[in-house]
C-alpha cells in the first residue's frame, strides 16, 4: 500500500516525458556522431528521473501548503495527486522525499560535471534552481510553462552532450521540439485548475490569457510543433524518417476538438488533457523510432 502511495506522488506516468527526452538525446548522439556510452546512458536516466520526481513531489507539497489541493477538483491528470489531502503521507515525509530525490539527482549531475565540464554544470545549476523555486516563485509569475519547456530542451541536449561532447543546431532543434511537447501538456492541464490556481495566487498562461484565448491559441501551438519538425526534416537536421510523427495527428485533433468551446467543462478539458498527453508521447516515441531506424539502416549497410 505504501509503495503505491509513493508511486502515486511521483506521478509515474508523467516521468515518461523525461524518459523520451533522454532517449531522443542518446539516439541522436549515436546517429549523428556514432557515440554511445552505456554507463553514461544509465546514469542519465537515473539522475534525470530523480530530478523530475523531485519537482513533482515538491509541487504536491507546496500546493498542499498553499491550500490549492483543498479547493480544486482533482482529476486523473490535474489537481495534484491527493496524497496529502487524503492523509496518505505527512507533509514532512513528502518534503523530505522531494529533497532526497533532488540530492540524488544532484549527485549524479556532479559526476557528469566532473566528467564533461562546465556545460553540464550550467545545465545542472539551472535544473536545481528551477526545482527549488518552481512551486514557490516561478508559478507565481507566469513562467511555469516556459521553464518546463526549457527543462525538456535541456534534458535532450544534456543527454546527447554527455555521450558526444558536442552541441550543434540539430540537437538544439530537437530540444525545442521536446520542450514544447512538455509545455503543451502543462498548458492544457492547467485548464481544470484555473479557478483554484487563480484564487491562491498562481499565474499559469491559461490564467494570464483567460480560458477562451488560451483555447484559441492551443491548436496553433500544436501546429507550430509540426512546422518546426518539418522544417528540421527539410533542412536535414532531423532524419526523413521523422515523418512518422504524423501518426500522432489524430490525438492532436481530438485534443483540440475536446477543448474548443468546452474549456469550462471539466469532462471535456480532462479528455483534452488525455489526448494531449497521448499526442506528446506518440510524437516523442516516433522521433525515437525515426533515429533508431536511421541507426539500424546505417549499421546494416
Amino acid at each position: 500500500m505504501l509503495i503505491s502511495v509513493w508511486l502515486r506522488i511521483i506521478r509515474i506516468k508523467f516521468l515518461l516525458a523525461s524518459v523520451i527526452g533522454i532517449t531522443v538525446g542518446i539516439l541522436f548522439s549515436f546517429y549523428s556522431f556514432q557515440e554511445f556510452n552505456l554507463l553514461s546512458a544509465i546514469l542519465t536516466y537515473i539522475g534525470v528521473i530523480f530530478l523530475h520526481a523531485s519537482v513533482d513531489i515538491l509541487n504536491d507539497y507546496w500546493d498542499y501548503k498553499r491550500g490549492i489541493d483543498n479547493i480544486t477538483k482533482r482529476t486523473k491528470y490535474s489537481g495534484g495527486t491527493g496524497v496529502l489531502p487524503e492523509k496518505k503521507l505527512t507533509p514532512q515525509q513528502v518534503y523530505r522525499a522531494g529533497f532526497l530525490c533532488m540530492f540524488l539527482g544532484l549527485a549524479i549531475g556532479i559526476y557528469f560535471v566532473i566528467q564533461n565540464g562546465i556545460i553540464i554544470g550550467i545545465i545542472l545549476v539551472i535544473a536545481i534552481v528551477s526545482i527549488y523555486f518552481y512551486s514557490t516563485k516561478v508559478v507565481n509569475i507566469g513562467m511555469g510553462e516556459i521553464l518546463v519547456g526549457l527543462k525538456g530542451a535541456m534534458i535532450v541536449i544534456g543527454a546527447s552532450y554527455v555521450q558526444s561532447g558536442i552541441i550543434d543546431g540539430s540537437i538544439i532543434l530537437l530540444g525545442v521540439i521536446i520542450g514544447m511537447l512538455s509545455s503543451l501538456v502543462l498548458f492544457v492541464a492547467s485548464f481544470p485548475d484555473h479557478d483554484a490556481d487563480k484564487e491562491k495566487g498562481r499565474k499559469t498562461l491559461v490564467i494570464i490569457l483567460g480560458k477562451r484565448k488560451a483555447s484559441i491559441i492551443f491548436p496553433y501551438i500544436l501546429g507550430t510543433i509540426y512546422v518546426i519538425t518539418i522544417i528540421g526534416i527539410i533542412i536535414s537536421d532531423i532524419p526523413s524518417y521523422a515523418f512518422l510523427v504524423l501518426i500522432a495527428i489524430p490525438f492532436a485533433i481530438r485534443s483540440v476538438y475536446s477543448l474548443k468551446d468546452n474549456y469550462d467543462n471539466i469532462d471535456s478539458t480532462v479528455n483534452s488533457i488525455s489526448n494531449t498527453i497521448m499526442f506528446s508521447r506518440v510524437f516523442g516515441a516516433c522521433l525515437c523510432v525515426s533515429y533508431a531506424l536511421g541507426i539500424y539502416l546505417e549499421l546494416i549497410r
